[in-house]
């Protein structure tokens, strides 16, 4: 079974099994949560497609672990005038393991 949802304004396909990165989730490690934010539920001969979500569709997963992204640098400068500036960015993200897909 295949799912598309929807968390922190991006859309992750996943099936069960599969472990995502998404943006920060105030959750314990271990703990479970519940998105049911899914936009698209695709099993092998039914399509389901929301308006914009499928009603009754969820996602059950559990939280791996919370860490920091890759570090993105965002560099300005003015030219001819000795301007410049370097700055690092790490954003905080949530590991989640799907464990379940339920059907709306």
């Amino acid at each position: 079974m295949l799912a598309v949802l929807e968390k922190g304004g991006k859309q992750y396909m996943v099936r069960e099994g599969d472990e995502i990165e998404v943006e920060k989730i105030e959750a314990e490690n271990g703990s479970q949560i519940e998105l049911n934010r899914v936009l698209l539920i695709s099993d092998e001969n039914v399509h389901k497609a929301g308006n914009p979500y499928v009603e009754g569709a969820k996602v059950i997963g559990r939280v791996v672990g919370q860490e920091k992204g890759k570090k993105i640098i965002v560099f300005k400068f003015k030219r001819r005038k000795g301007y410049r500036k370097k700055q690092g960015h790490r954003q905080y993200i949530t590991r989640i393991k799907i464990e379940k897909i339920i059907g709306g």
